[in-house]
């Protein structure tokens, strides 16, 4: 079964379909390794990992669906891609949208911030006007045609322009035809609650650590409506928490030695699939 509509069947289905974010595809392999039914690529960590820099559109169209093309090879669920602002006009969204499927995502969102984007949780973010915004969303519908991947409407209203300008946009992206639309920046639970009261039809949410909105559970989250939800930094910081701990006990200490826990050579070989690979020499090497 195609990567989207496995991601399609899932979304319709009883529960809500937990994506954690993976700034790379060790990550993703590890997400999958969880027991979660899809995966997400999120702009922040793909930025952070490939250069160590905030998100605030450093990364190319190529680079991210380059990004995008080893996730999906390093698992089999289905993988959820930033496509940031499409690149550009119509012909970068255009192309954008057929990269991405190439590249095997089963969704990409886009969004409506204008150059420079930031990332939503932070301030500074610019809007196109919502016209665009649609107009954005249709160009990359029309480029994905039949196809099966998912075009998820986001937009980043809520930091910048307030809640009704938020929902109005979001109900002007289902209008469009967007498969699902995402409201980001949430960070108080009252906006996440009103969110899901004034959008009908399928929406994703992302929950961003250390924001108010971590208190509800994914059975909270569905109770309200949403059917995806993205953790698009638990992963991330918690990795970066753990390095930069082990770092500092080996700086000190001269040994990793009683050093914060890590996996044994075993385990990490087992995660990146080394088994495979020995068993393909043993039975075809020279």
């Amino acid at each position: 079964m195609a990567a989207g509509t496995t991601l399609k069947t899932l979304l319709e289905g009883r529960e809500i379909v937990m994506a954690p974010g993976a700034p790379d595809s060790m990550t993703a392999r590890l997400v999958e390794a969880a027991g979660f039914p899809a995966v997400y690529m999120t702009g922040f960590g793909a930025t952070a990992s490939r250069l160590g820099m905030p998100d605030i559109g450093l990364l190319s169209q190529t680079e991210m669906t380059e990004h995008a093309r080893n996730m999906t090879r390093a698992v089999s669920i289905p993988v959820v891609a930033d496509a940031d602002t499409g690149y550009g006009g119509p012909s970068n969204i255009d192309r954008t949208v057929r990269e991405f499927m190439q590249a095997g995502a089963a969704a990409i969102h886009l969004e409506d911030q204008a150059m420079p984007k930031r990332c939503g949780q932070t301030s500074g973010v610019r809007l196109v006007d919502a016209q665009s915004g649609v107009k954005r969303l249709k160009c990359a519908l029309r480029a994905r045609g039949s196809a099966d991947m998912l075009i998820i409407g986001r937009t980043d209203a809520l930091p910048a322009q307030g809640l009704t300008e938020a929902v109005r946009r979001a109900r002007l992206y289902q209008d469009a035809g967007a498969d699902l639309v995402f409201v980001d920046g949430i960070k108080e639970i009252r906006d996440l609650e009103a969110v899901a009261a004034a959008v009908p039809g399928p929406k994703a949410v992302s929950i961003v650590d250390g924001n108010e909105t971590t208190r509800l559970t994914a059975a909270d989250l569905q109770e309200l409506g949403f059917c995806l939800a993205f953790y698009a930094v638990t992963a991330l910081f918690t990795a970066t928490r753990a390095v930069a701990d082990a770092l500092s006990h080996l700086r000190s200490a001269g040994t990793p030695a009683g050093g914060p826990p890590q996996h044994s050579y075993t385990e990490f070989s087992r995660l990146v699939g080394a088994d495979f690979h020995t068993d393909l020499d043993d039975r075809f090497g020279g």
